[in-house]
């Protein structure tokens, strides 16, 4: 698989970036040992890169993996909600902790929307300024589902990293169009900042034009990678040759069509009722002011996802 340099952090990552929330509880709840196996599988075939973060509490999965490889050939990029020198102190703690490391490559600043919350956080960033002096962190970002984030970090030479969210629909983009996103990764890319993107199938509702989704990230030059959600070593398989070949072979692909697929709500769903409105099959509900699926009604269309302000629905 193709490596690039990330910015001008001097850091080499795989062209594929390994999306672990999907095999943690917040999403299929995979054991420690099987979901640390598939990352392996994903390590031992090409991509050195895993995005994680401590929401995901899947930290001791990817320890699992580690045990295969060697730790410095593996490139690991986590975020929290740090906001001030005890918070980032203790969210770096746990992950050197959790992860039996010495260090952590990349450290996001989680969900950022504006200068205004960058300003907020940057006792954290300052914090990890220091680790990072002190060679425990190699690479401060962070991560962003808004437009008004990317044009925010390029402001700031201590933010190396940025994580936004880009597909060709631009399905969870809270502020802007995908024409305005690659506007700002653009100037984000020419100012040396690395970029990898997130959600490339839209949260899985482009799933059935898997294949003109993956072109269209690849095509885009302003990123360095871009991470995508697996679950099992079919879907490493099938990620990685979409990447390298443009397709998906037709026995994998067999396999990964028998998954059943399920519309799946976080729990940090604010209850607004926009995906409640726009449903046309009365698949989602709002029951104790949460967004719950009826899945004997709903057609995994998708078209709720791209109303919710607050991106927590996915057909996963």
């Amino acid at each position: 698989m193709e490596s690039r340099i990330l910015g001008n952090t001097g850091i080499k990552i795989s062209e594929l970036c390994f999306g672990s929330l999907t095999i943690g509880p917040l999403q299929a709840n995979l054991d420690i040992y099987h979901g640390g196996q598939i990352i392996s599988h994903a390590f031992n075939n090409g991509i050195n890169f895993i995005d994680t973060a401590e929401i995901y509490e899947n930290y001791l999965h990817i320890r699992e993996a580690l045990k295969t490889v060697n730790r410095k050939d593996i490139v690991i990029a986590t975020k929290s909600y740090s906001y001030s020198k005890e918070t980032a102190e203790k969210s770096l703690m746990k992950a050197l902790r959790e992860l039996n490391t010495d260090y952590i490559d990349i450290f996001l600043l989680h969900e950022q929307e504006s200068k205004h919350t960058i300003r907020g956080h940057y006792e954290a960033i300052e914090y990890f300024l220091k680790a990072k002096e002190k060679g425990i962190i190699r690479a401060i970002g962070i991560s962003t589902h808004r437009i008004e984030g990317v044009v925010a970090a390029t402001q700031y030479s201590e933010i190396e990293v940025i994580h936004p969210i880009i597909n060709k629909l631009g399905i969870g983009i809270q502020d802007g169009s995908v024409d305005d996103m690659l506007i700002a990764l653009k100037a984000a890319y020419n100012s040396g900042k690395g970029i990898y993107g997130m959600k490339p199938l839209g949260g899985g509702h482009l799933i059935k034009d898997v294949e003109d989704s993956i072109r269209f990230v690849k095509g885009i030059p302003y990123l360095h990678s871009f991470a995508m959600g697996m679950q099992s070593k079919d879907e490493v398989d099938a990620n990685i040759s979409l990447v390298n070949n443009g397709y998906i072979p037709k026995d994998i692909k067999l396999k990964i069509d028998k998954k059943e697929r399920r519309l799946h709500i976080s729990d940090w769903c604010i209850g607004c009722g926009s995906c409640v409105e726009t449903c046309k099959n009365g698949g989602i509900k709002l029951i104790d002011n949460k967004a719950v699926p009826i899945m004997e009604s709903c057609v995994l269309c998708g078209y709720c996802a791209p109303k919710c302000p607050e991106f927590c629905i996915k057909v996963i």
